[in-house]
Parts: C-alpha cells; structure tokens; sequence
C-alpha cells in the first residue's frame, strides 16, 4: 500500500510572530506561531514545518521558547530551521522538541555538516531545503534549475538537481524543495522542478511553494511529492487542512486521517 500523502503547514517565524509575503517579500503577520499550530494539529495537518527566516543570534533564544511551547501543544512531527549552523544547533533544537531540523545555507557552506549530523542524530533527523529558481541565464546549470540562498536573492552556483543528489548522498533523509518563482504567488506548484529532482532521489520529497487553491495539490503529488507544504492559503483561511485531504482521496491518492481532538 503507498504511504499516505502529508499535508503540511509552513510557519514562517519572525521573533516570534508567523509572517508570509510573496517571493519573500512584503512580509505581513499571519499570528501566533503556537496558537497556528495547535489549530492545525486539531483541524489535522500530518506535521509542521517551522522556519526562523531571520535566524540571527538575537532571536535564538525566542524561536528554541516557540519550538519547546509548540512541541508541548501539539502531537505530530515538528520541523525546524532557520540558522541553523553545526550540530549543537542541532542538538539544542531536538532537544526543545523538534523531531527533525531543516538545513539551507548552512548545508551549502559546509557540506560536511550534513554527514556529521546524520551519524550522530540519524538521517531521519537531517532535512534539506533546496531555494530553487529557474536560472536567468540559458544553460547555466544542466537541469535549467539553480540553487538560491538570501531569501531567492541570490545564486548559489549549484545546480538544483544535482545538490538535492548531492545532500542525500551526505545524510540528508528528506528533501524540501522550494520554487522561489513561485513562493506566495497561488500560481501552483513547479511541478516540471518536482519532476526533476524526483527523478534523481528516492528520499522523501516535500514540495512548497505555489499553492492557490486545492486543484494545486493533486499535480504536485503525480509530479513526485511525497508531501505538499502550503502557508499562506492556511494561515489567511483560503483553503483548510480537510479541503486538501479531500481534493487528493478524490484523485485517489492516499490521505491519513486522524481522530479529531477536544475542542473542535
């Protein structure tokens, strides 16, 4: 039997608040990351992904309190990342509650660091988040897809398919594949970039970034995500957690569905 399709939201943590804008721009508050994550645990999401898009030194502390006061109200999977830089990070942020810890730039400026952290935590434990954007510059990169750090911003000189080989090959257990072209933007999901790197990996493949509308989700999944992230469409009302399992059971792909809890 194929396993069950999750569906995940993505908080986006700004000290401490969840903010979503579009290409990781004009940033607006979305609220409390521990009060949207409990809502989401109890309307059904499979797991959560949190990310500290500012990560400096100063808001450290702030995000391990919301990592520690999410894990102790909610009871599915937790992802966290956002400045994250050697192993201790690691350490610190599991040790807060976090089930696995998402790796970007970090894992780009020192790949060994994937390596280290999948022998001591285990793979299960490593996830990387691939910034993808297709490349300004025709034949730039073999797969037409270049890996992006700072927000989309900038290039990293790597190709988007073959780091996500790469990363997998050093530890990676799990692969969360962004499209920076189509962040925030509702247009659906790249799915000729989700083909791609399906085709070269065999770990687990979340897909994020483009999500409109439920019809975004199914595409997303035939392409090769064995998991689809959304944020906005969440956080603002769009769409709920129920809508998505529906509109996939009704392709029939399979869904998990979990007994609801008190206070529905």
């Amino acid at each position: 039997m194929s396993l069950a399709i999750r569906v995940i939201p993505c908080l986006d943590v700004d000290a401490g608040r969840v903010v979503k804008g579009v290409n990781f721009t004009d940033l607006r508050d979305a609220g409390d990351p521990v009060e949207l994550a409990a809502k989401y645990d109890r309307e059904g999401a499979d797991e959560l992904v949190f990310l500290d898009i500012t990560a400096s030194s100063s808001d450290r502390s702030t995000m391990l309190e919301v990592v520690r006061r999410t894990a102790e109200s909610v009871f599915i999977p937790l992802t966290v990342g956002g400045g994250v830089r050697e192993v201790g990070d690691f350490d610190r942020l599991l040790r807060a509650g976090a089930d696995k810890v998402s790796l970007n730039t970090a894992a780009i400026a020192n790949p060994g660091l994937l390596s280290e952290a999948a022998q001591r935590f285990g793979s299960q434990c490593v996830v990387v988040s691939i910034d993808a954007r297709r490349c300004r510059e025709v034949g730039s990169t073999s797969s037409g897809f270049e890996v992006t750090t700072h927000g989309g911003r900038q290039s990293a000189g790597l190709d988007a398919v073959e780091w996500a080989v790469e990363a997998t090959r050093l530890g990676a257990g799990e692969i969360l594949l962004n499209s920076m072209d189509a962040d925030g933007t509702k247009s659906g999901y790249d799915l000729e970039l989700i083909a791609l790197v399906r085709s070269r990996v065999s770990v687990p493949l979340i897909a994020s970034g483009g999500a409109g509308g439920a019809a975004d989700f199914v595409p997303a999944v035939e392409a090769g995500a064995d998991a689809v992230l959304a944020a906005s469409v969440f956080h603002f009302g769009q769409l709920t957690i129920d809508q998505v399992k529906g509109a996939l059971e009704a392709a029939d792909l399979p869904v998990r569905h979990r007994a609801k809890t008190r206070g529905e």
